[in-house]
């Protein structure tokens, strides 16, 4: 292993000065622990399909050069494509560890995230049955976030000894020493949180292979091993400097330096090609075959987080030998989970009031054989954690994220649970999909949808009781043969003279808005635009045709349903008047009425404003 360390160390140099940037003093440091890892784990090239592969989660992602370098020189691909690749356009070999790389599990390109998904792998080991073992490799500068903490006491409380946190204790950061930047005391921190603490040389391979071991013999407790190491190990001139955090070496240093390993550039020439290694397959979240079960009608008023949880207890039910788990931070009984709790105790996993590692667990177990939900109020489950689920989309998850508690909805609780921002943020998502049912009838199906499809999905709702959405026949429109399609529009009515967009709670005010106007002698259609990010682009020309579109939303008004429909006429040169209703402004302490009201959202006052714009062009 020393030569391959060796060898390792020579790649990392040739890669960040070719590139002319990256991170060669960490790399340096961390890559004797990541040679022993990548050459004793239970994983190979052979074996990236296999569910039973060991795991190794590197979390202080800008060390990549360390991970290309491990991974080329213990036979995952030729060392010299991350050379010649890294930070290159259209590589794969960017600068944090990207899983289009054989063997890169998860991309961790921001600090602290890479305990919490190593729980969810360890974890998801037990729910499917599965034995294997994960590994988490952070820096020590990185254990002053405070998602680390979370994941401490997730791994102790669901008793994880299959996963083993490894620190490269350099005692460098960016901007100094650790002690200066912010002082810790590892070991105490861990082992008060519960966990076995091991210590290691960590340029010592014997060492580390040895403490690793011990973790392996300790049972119903994770292990963290403090490995001591030293920024830039191997090149005397740089060793110890915390400049080299993110500096490169010139071409000159870099040849002094390998020559320092007795090693020759591991650049290729000009003239030489090199192919990139295949798309490993564990880049993807492993599919599925769950069963949707027997959908249910409602007939009165109910809130959709009820339906949503009635929905999740029959597929419980349905598919006993599926893997699933269902994520609460302490909300069961508001977010409706708690049902699931009953029926399926030992897939039901509270987590506490720790929801940024909650996301990261979540999204981690899904691509490990388990159906994942993870539910939430709006302000925690999406708005809180935008940069978990950004990183759990990157990493190709299948979530299942349902929110609860979005809008003014919310109502007494008052602005800061107010979650008026969800589209917007899921729109920033480019694999997220974003559905917001009306009632409970579509509620229902949409939760088996999202339970029997690959993918991430995000599921939003209010709080309050809903009326039954009905069509134009005084009929549940969302019952019998209804089948849930994504990207469909459905029509609620129809009208000639103008057609009202509205998506979740305010469907049925928006039913109540075309009553209003039709008593005025004016036809108005309702379109349910249940999926905002996948516009039913026949849907909204037929809206157009009839040359008013007002979009109706309990949202914020610069970023929900009205600037993407808006923006879908403009490009498209439909001609038509448009005008949008939604929050303009923070809401208050006070019923969802009362805060309709005081924003012109309240059926009344957009019934009267659609009106006043058809008398104005009539």
């Amino acid at each position: 292993m020393a030569d391959l360390a060796r060898q390792a160390r020579g790649d990392i140099l040739s890669m960040t000065t070719l590139a002319g940037s990256g991170h060669p003093g960490g790399s340096l440091s961390s890559i004797d622990i990541l040679i022993v890892l990548w050459s004793c784990a239970n994983v190979s090239p052979e074996t990236l399909d296999d569910p039973g592969r060991d795991r190794i989660v590197v979390s202080h992602g800008h060390t990549a050069p360390a991970v290309y370098g491990a991974l080329g020189r213990t036979g995952f691909f030729d060392p010299v494509q991350a050379v010649c690749g890294f930070r290159s356009p259209g590589s794969p070999f960017e600068g944090h560890a990207d899983p289009k790389v054989p063997g890169v599990e998860w991309e961790c390109g921001n600090l602290g995230q890479g305990l919490s998904a190593a729980c969810g792998m360890a974890l998801a080991s037990r729910l499917t049955g599965t034995s294997y073992r994960v590994y988490c490799v952070m820096g020590d500068g990185e254990q002053q976030k405070g998602q680390i903490a979370e994941a401490r006491r997730f791994a102790v409380k669901y008793r994880l000894d299959n996963l083993a946190a490894i620190i490269d204790c350099n005692n460098l950061q960016a901007m100094g020493s650790v002690e200066d930047t912010m002082p810790q005391d590892l070991a105490a921190e861990w082992q008060v949180a519960g966990w076995n603490v091991e210590h290691a040389d960590g340029h010592d391979h014997a060492s580390i292979y040895q403490a690793l071991h011990r973790a392996q013999c300790l049972p119903e407790r994770p292990t963290v091993i403090l490995a001591q190491t030293v920024m830039g190990k191997g090149v005397v001139f740089i060793e110890d400097l915390h400049e080299y955090h993110g500096k490169v070496l010139t071409r000159d240093e870099c040849e002094r330096a390998l020559s320092e390993l007795q090693l020759a550039d591991a650049a290729p020439s000009a003239a030489e090609t090199v192919s990139p290694p295949r798309r490993s397959g564990n880049s993807e979240s492993i599919e599925l075959i769950v069963r949707k079960g027997t959908p249910r009608s409602y007939e009165t008023d109910t809130d959709c987080r009820s339906a949503f949880g009635n929905a999740l207890v029959d597929l419980a039910r349905e598919n006993d030998g599926v893997p699933m788990a269902v994520f609460d931070c302490d909300l069961a009984a508001s977010v409706k989970t708690d049902g699931f709790a009953k029926a399926r105790q030992d897939s039901f996993l509270q987590c506490g009031i720790q929801e940024h590692s909650t996301a990261t667990i979540a999204g981690a177990m899904s691509k490990c054989g388990v159906l994942s939900f993870f539910a939430d109020f709006g302000v925690f489950g999406i708005s809180e954690t935008y940069n978990q689920h950004r990183l759990n989309d990157i990493n190709a998850t299948s979530l299942k994220l349902i929110c609860t508690h979005c809008g003014l909805d919310v109502g007494e609780d008052g602005k800061t649970h107010q979650c008026i921002d969800y589209i917007g943020l899921a729109a920033n998502l480019f694999g997220f999909k974003l559905i917001v049912p009306a009632d409970a009838n579509q509620t229902d199906r949409i939760i088996r949808y999202v339970a029997t499809t690959p993918g991430r999905f995000l599921v939003a709702m209010g709080r309050s009781k809903v009326p039954v959405i009905t069509d134009g026949d005084g009929q549940p429109a969302y019952v019998g043969d209804y089948v849930f399609e994504y990207g469909r529009a459905d029509w609620v009515r129809h009208g000639r003279d103008a057609v009202i967009v509205a998506c979740g709670t305010t469907v049925s005010m928006a039913v109540t808005v075309s009553d209003m106007l039709a008593a005025e002698g004016y036809e108005s259609g309702v379109l349910d635009l249940s999926c905002p990010l996948e516009l039913d682009e026949e849907a909204i020309r037929t809206a157009a045709a009839t040359g008013l579109i007002a979009t109706y939303e309990d949202h914020n008004v610069r970023t929900g349903i009205g600037s993407i429909i808006g923006a879908f006429l403009s490009e498209n040169g439909l001609d038509c008047r448009f005008a949008r209703f939604g929050v303009s402004q923070y809401g208050g302490s006070g019923s969802p009425g009362d805060n309709y009201r005081l924003q012109k959202l309240d059926p009344e006052s957009v019934a009267q404003s659609v009106a006043s714009r058809l008398k104005n062009s009539a």
